[in-house]
């Protein structure tokens, strides 16, 4: 059994970009884990309408 672990999650979120508005988007989030509890999040990206792989931090959450 490993102590240390790499997971990656996707999850539905709203986001809000100026230019688009809110929108509703899979968002990819790779985590290191100790023995199955959430340690810290290392990456967390999207996948945009077009194909292309964008880092969250480009654009805001909504509150």
């Amino acid at each position: 059994m490993k102590l240390i672990q790499v997971k990656r999650e996707t999850i539905l979120e709203k986001r809000f970009t100026p230019k688009m508005g809110e929108l509703k988007t899979k968002v990819t989030s790779i985590k290191k884990q100790f023995l199955g509890i959430s340690i810290r999040t290392i990456h967390k990206y999207r996948e945009t309408y077009y194909g292309k792989i964008k880092d969250c931090r480009d654009c805001e959450l909504t509150r």
